[in-house]
Parts: structure tokens; sequence; C-alpha cells
């Protein structure tokens, strides 16, 4: 019997109208209802007949995730008074439940993306409703991108509509055509907003670590609040290790209180029992699974964290990985809402009021964060490798495409062009990332079917930490575990081997030759990730992709030659990745996964101080074998050898202290005459290698032959022969001038901005004005007979008149044996004592 009392009250039934015209008028529409309003729940029962007068339709709902769907299918099975599968369905991967009179059918985003790709018109189906669209998950975009095609080219009168509490709704509305956009006024109940950051402060986010004082404040808060208000407590946290973390600090909770755990991995008894009216108190954490689709029932206060897991993947080091970031305002919202879903009701926001409005409006769409190879063999599969014609919001970023490109081509999913090929399409109908897609169809053939899809299903979900991070051994204990996640590994490796059967059509193999269950591991993990073989170099491991990582102390997989790594990351503050998962593989199982990879070539360049000249053959960044070169190609030696003078400078030359000087002297030339005098920097010479070292540079080999050039001999060349004036350098910028007592001082031309002239002070009696190559007045360094600095000057005729006198006095009791004459000025210059004047 249906429910016609808890359909009457919900707040969207006025709305439904609006929708209908819009659906007819337009063929599509964007529904914007609050949470708590049942677009989720009694839209799809109006759009389908099973509810009101309308037409009897088949009827899609395409939710994020597989709880969402589960828990939106029961509740409209409960609506209509019937149990799940007879008027209303759901599909979800390894499961569905969907009888034959079926008219509503709750799927999930990829399921529903699988199934257009089989059935692009989508037989039976007369209504498309993407629920929880703002949340902008990769296969979302993709579903609309692919229905808008269908309507536009296959099945014009498909209704699709986009369905959120919060999003975009114009973006999605010119997506969708300029479709409508209807909204829903909801009756959700106040919600109180109640600031309660960390009185100290705390870490930010690191990758997947989470500052624990946070976490013990946050279980602090769940505690303040359970004392301050009524009702069930719903505390949103970033991931299954935070809720651990934090349920171990609410172990103690007085009272009865329920703690429980919901999150996508939680067993299907858990999340039935959050979704259940409880029979006391409960204090539920959950990931961002409950922000949307979910009702709770009994939550009245709602503790946020205010953290949120995205993914992130590295494509230089092909590491890819959820990262903890803050929260968005809208998932914010979101969460808060929860609150007042059945009565008045309190957020706890554990960050500061003043930190909110720098929080970003809107979660960042996935297709600009994730790893596209998946996305990238959706597309091609669609006929549009480049999604150049796929409407998206967001187009995906070039590089990350260029990079999922790449690894379809290297398992052979997508030809030269990007398009797909027969075994692509293939991967593509297994319901996995094309990676493990690749290693259950290759390795099937050698360790069998059965062992494969165990392997497989092992690295679709990562195990918990306490399986270990040797995953053969990981693999026993799954086998033999009676945990939740062994009982999700077995379910999917039941749908892997149903999958697989139904790609080699019965032609595939049973069973494979006898290879044990470390080497059967080891080949699988190896196909499913070639770029990440890894092979023991100086006390840590070096992967195909140039990735160094560690073994954890006490890992068994420590001193093994060769490691294939399934997971990986960076711990903070380390230089290298950490290997959280791998398993044995020997060289031959590595050259055979990594195959494309393998390169032998000549390798000539500078290591450790000189030239290196190696034939190497290498799997990536791996080498595998290596020898000297003897006749190394010439032109390789001298890229090697202009890369080590980058290196370490023009240092390597021969500088004799007259090359010194010339480079000097031609910098305090170029300086104040500018061209065509030459730039003689270490950067100005590197440009200009080829016109002045080069005679040398083709016949050097090594860094000795270097060491041997003449400096000074090679820079010559660079003086303006051209044009004339290098016959000028000794007149411009003379190494010696000749000063009034007859001697030749060397100018010192050490600083370009001001040359120095170092000589004793009796030999510039008589000089008025001071010495100027190029117009650039020396300083003078005025020294005491025994050759130290008496004073310093750039105008002598001052210095005769006003700084002599002081210097005189100071010196001449010293140094009674030379001229200290009281007229400098007009004094007689010398270089000998009194007695040999008088002589």
């Amino acid at each position: 019997m249906i429910r016609y009392d808890a359909l009457d009250a919900l707040p969207v039934r006025r709305a439904l109208p609006e929708l209908s015209d819009a659906l007819e008028g337009h063929g599509s529409a964007v529904l914007v209802a609050p949470p708590g309003t049942g677009k989720t729940t009694l839209v799809p029962l109006v759009l389908a007949g099973l509810v009101g007068d309308g037409p009897a339709r088949g009827v899609v709902v395409a939710e994020p995730r597989r709880i969402a769907a589960r828990a939106a299918a029961r509740r409209m099975a409960w609506l209509l008074g019937e149990k799940v599968g007879e008027s209303v369905g759901y599909s979800v991967r390894g499961e569905r439940v969907v009888g034959p009179r079926a008219r509503v059918e709750v799927v999930t985003t990829g399921l529903l993306l699988q199934r257009l790709q089989r059935d692009q018109e989508l037989a039976g189906v007369d209504v498309v409703v993407l629920d929880e669209c703002h949340e902008r998950h990769l296969d979302a975009d993709t579903v609309a991108a692919f229905l808008l095609d269908v309507r536009a080219a296959l099945r014009p009168e498909l209704r699709l509509v986009a369905a959120s509490a919060t999003t975009d709704a114009q973006g999605w509305a010119r997506l969708l055509g300029d479709a409508p956009v209807v909204e829903a006024e909801g009756v959700s109940h106040p919600v109180e907003v109640v600031w309660a950051p960390p009185v100290r402060p705390v870490r930010p986010p690191h990758g997947m670590r989470v500052d624990p004082a946070l976490l013990t404040h946050v279980a602090s808060v769940v505690r303040r609040a359970l004392v301050e208000r009524e009702g069930d407590v719903l505390c949103f946290l970033p991931g299954v290790g935070e809720i651990a973390r934090v349920a171990g600090e609410l172990g103690d909770l007085e009272g009865g209180i329920e703690v429980l755990q919901v999150h996508g991995r939680a067993s299907a008894a858990v999340q039935d029992a959050v979704l259940s009216p409880g029979v006391c108190r409960r204090v539920v954490l959950a990931t961002s699974v409950a922000e949307s689709s979910l009702t709770v029932p009994g939550v009245r206060v709602v503790v946020d964290s205010g953290l949120a897991r995205e993914p992130r993947v590295d494509h230089a080091r092909g590491l890819s990985a959820l990262t903890t970031v803050r929260a968005s305002q809208a998932a914010g919202r979101q969460r808060a809402g929860r609150a007042g879903r059945e009565a008045p009701g309190a957020a706890y926001r554990c960050w500061a009021e003043a930190e909110n409005m720098r929080l970003p409006r809107f979660p960042a769409p996935e297709i600009k964060l994730a790893d596209l190879t998946a996305f990238a063999l959706q597309a091609a599969c669609w006929g549009d490798p480049d999604a150049a014609g796929l409407a998206l919001l967001d187009p995906p970023p070039g590089g990350a495409m260029a990079a999922a490109r790449d690894v379809l081509s290297g398992i052979g999913a997508v030809d030269q062009d990007g398009r797909v090929t027969e075994r692509g399409v293939r991967m593509s109908r297994l319901g996995l990332h094309p990676r493990l897609a690749r290693a259950l169809l290759d390795a099937a053939s050698e360790v069998g079917v059965d062992r494969a899809a165990e392997v497989v299903a092992l690295l679709s979900e990562e195990a918990p930490r306490e399986y270990g991070d040797d995953l053969a051994a990981a693999l026993r204990t799954a086998r033999r575990g009676g945990d939740a996640y062994a009982g999700r590994w077995r379910a999917e490796t039941r749908r892997l081997r149903a999958a697989a059967a139904d790609v080699f059509r019965g032609s595939g193999p049973a069973a494979g030759p006898a290879l044990t269950d470390d080497a059967a591991v080891g080949l699988v993990a190896a196909f499913a990730f070639p770029e990440r073989v890894a092979r023991a170099r100086g006390g840590s491991y070096v992967m195909v992709s140039g990735t160094r990582a560690d073994v954890g102390d006490g890992s068994s997989l420590r001193g093994l030659p060769w490691l294939a790594v399934a997971v990986a990351d960076r711990p903070v503050g380390a230089g290298h990745a950490r290997v959280r998962l791998a398993a044995a593989v020997d060289e031959e199982v590595a050259r055979r996964a990594a195959a494309p990879l393998r390169a032998v070539g000549e390798e000539v360049r500078w290591a450790d101080g000189d030239v290196v000249a190696r034939r190497v053959e290498r799997l990536g960044a791996v080498e595998l074998a290596v020898r000297p070169l003897r006749d190394a190609d010439p032109g390789l030696v001298r890229a090697a050898l202009l890369d080590g003078l980058r290196e370490e400078g023009f240092g390597l030359l021969r500088w004799s202290p007259d090359a010194e000087r010339l480079r000097q002297r031609l910098a305090f030339l170029r300086l104040h005459l500018g061209e065509p005098w030459p730039e003689v920097s270490d950067d100005a010479l590197h440009a200009r290698v080829e016109e002045w070292l080069e005679p040398e540079l083709s016949r050097a080999r090594r860094r000795g032959d270097l060491a041997r050039v003449d400096a000074g001999e090679a820079l010559g060349r660079l003086l303006p022969w051209a044009s004339g004036d290098a016959v000028r350098l000794d007149e411009l910028a003379p190494e010696r001038i000749t000063v009034p007592s007859g001697s030749r001082i060397r100018i010192d031309y050490a600083d370009p901005e001001r040359p120095v002239l170092a000589v004793k002070l009796q030999e510039m009696f008589g000089l008025h004005e001071s010495p100027a190559p190029a117009g650039v007045p020396v300083l003078v360094h005025l020294l005491s007979p025994a050759g130290r600095p008496a004073a310093v000057t750039a105008d002598l005729a001052s210095f005769w008149k006003d700084g002599y006198r002081a210097v005189r006095a100071e010196l001449r009791g010293r140094y009674p044996k030379h001229p200290w004459p009281e007229d400098p000025a007009t004094a007689e210059p010398t270089r000998y004592t009194n007695a040999r004047l008088r002589r």
C-alpha cells in the first residue's frame, strides 16, 4: 500500500507540475531542491507514473555512490509499500535487484556509463535523473555528456533531469541546451551554526595525513555536542582512518550511546543500521557519503571536521592517490543541512568563522584533478578520443589527457591515432580501471582466470593496513579472512570471473600454468602497473617511471631484487616515495610487463665530474645492463662537455693569470663602451661557445682535455677583429700604464666599475689627474714605502691639497729615508730613497 501520508509531506511535490511542463516542453530540466525535499525519492516515482496519474515510463536514477543507490531504492520501495525489486530496483557493481515489473532502477553513474557503451539507445528508458550532480564526479560528468549525444543523435525524446541541492544551476542549464531551472522550496528546520575551532593551532592536512590533534579536538566537540544538544550526532570526517581514530577516542562514552561508522567500505548491515531509526542515542561517524542522498534518522546535530578527500595524480612519478583538502562552502552547507532534516538542529564547525569565506565555493571538479585514463578510454570507445566534442562543464586538462593516452597506447587499448582497439573495447566492459583490465586479460592465460580475478579484486580496493605490504601475503589473508573487506573482495572476485568469462566468450583460459601464488601475484601486479616495476639500488628501489621508493623497516619485501609496486605514497617531509603494497617479481617478468618501455642506446653525459660514455639497456629509468662505450659519438661527447661547463663553470679550463686579466679587461670595456666589445659573463660565453671554444671542444674527450685548454688564447677569438677595434685593446684597457716616476704599473680590472692602480705615493708626485683608461678614472691606491695602503683617491689634485698633509705627518717619521716634500704637486716623482737621489 502506497504511503500517501509520507509522500504528501515531501515539499518537492509543489514543484512537480513545473518540472513536468519543463520536460514536456524542453525535454530536460535542472531541479534544485534542498536536502529532505524528496527529489531523490518522490520525483522518480512520479516520472515513472508509479505515483499520480502520469503515464508509465522507464526511469533510471544515477547516484554517485553504491550506498546512496541502495538507500534510494529501498526508500522508494517503502513509500510504495513494496519490496525492493518489484516496481523499484537497483543495480550496483556486483549486485542487481531488479524485477521484471520494475519501472524505476537506481544505478551508480559508473554502471550507467558501462550500460551506455553497450546500448547507446538505452532501450526501455524514458527518463534519466542525474542525482547529486553538484558533486562533479567524473563518471557523472561523462554520463551527462554521453546522454546529450544520445538525445542529439538517437533519442530526442529521452528526458534528462539534473538534480541537486546545491549546484551551479545556470551552468547545468546551459549544458543541457538552456534547459529550464525548477526550484523546489524546502521546509528544512533552522540549523544553528556553532563555531568550534581548536584552541591551539593544528597542522594543515598534507597528502593523506591529518594532524592527530585535530581529530582529538573533533572527538571533544562530539562529546560537547552530546551534552549541549539532544538527538543523534552525525560527524563528518575525511576518510576511514580518521573515522577509526575518532571512534577509538569515543570508545568510553557512557549512557548506552552507540558509535557507528559509515563509509563506502562499510558492510551492508552497518549501512542499513545507520539508515534505520536507532533504539538508543547514536553517534554516526561518516565520510562525505552522508553529505547528500542519504537521510540518517534521528540526527539533530552535525559535527563537521571541515575536511574532505579529493583525487590527485602525479603524472611525472606515475602515482595517483587521494589527498586531504579543506571542504568547500557548498559541502559545509550540505553537511549542516543534515541536522535540520527532521527538526531544528545545530552544526558544530571545527574551524573559525573568519576562515569560512576563504574556503572554495564549490568542490573542485574531478575532471580537473583525477587520473583521466579511464575517462580517456570511455571517450575513445564513444568515438571521441580527444573528448573535444563532448558537452562537459569543464574540459579535461590537456596534459592529463596526453598522459592518459600514453597509458592506453602502452597497454594496447588505443592505436597511434587514439582510436579504440578491439582490445580496448573489451577492457572497457570489465568495469575496471584500464590498467587493471589489462592485467586481468593478459594474466588470465598465464595464471588462470580465477587467480587473475583474485589479484585484480585485491588491487581494485586497497586492503586494510593490517594486511601488510606484501601483496601475496595479503591475498592469503583475504582468502581466509572473515572481515568486511574480505567479504567485498570475494564478491568482486566473483564479479570479475563472470566479467572475464563474458569477455572471453568461453574461449578464454580456464587455468594457467603451475605458478606459485607469489609468482602469480607478482605477474598480475606488474601487468597492471608496469611503470612501477622497481629494481633495488642503493638501499632503496627505483621504479621504471624514475620514482625512487623505500620499503618499510621490518618488511618481508626488503632486500628483494625486483618488486611490482601496486600502491605507493609520499610521506610528509620524505625525499622518496614509500611502498605501501607490492609483490616480488623477477627480471624476466619485469622485462615482459614493461616491454614497451625497454630501450637500448648510447648514453654520453657529464656525471661525477667527467664525461661518462656507456651503452645502456634499460626499462624506463631502470638500468638492466651497462658496458663502457669506446667510440662515442663526437656530438654526444661535445654536448656532455658543454653540460660539464654549465654545471661546474669555465674553471674547468686552464686560466693563466694573463687569461684572467684579459677576461677582466674585456668585461671593463663591455661595461663602459659596449659594442663591439664582447660580453664575457658565464651565460654570454655559453651562448657564444661555438665562436671562441669550438676548436678545443671538438678535440676534447674528457675533463683532462678541458684542463689543457688555454682559456686566454681561446678568449682572444672574441675580440672585435672584424671591425678593427681589437688592435685598440692595449690603448683602451692597457694592462700596465707608465706613472710619473717612469715605472710601468699593472692596472687591476677585477672590479669593472672602477679599475684600481696600486702605486707608491712618491711615484705619483706632480700628477694632478688620475689615469683614465677608456675615459674611466682609476681608483689610485697610494702605498707607503713598505707597500702598505696609505690613502685611496680618485682625485689626485684634491688629495695633494687636502689629504697629503695628514699622510706626510704620519709616515715621514716612520720612513725618514724617503722624500716627503711639502708640496707634492710640484715635487719630482721618484721610486728611490733620499740617499739614492743625492747620488
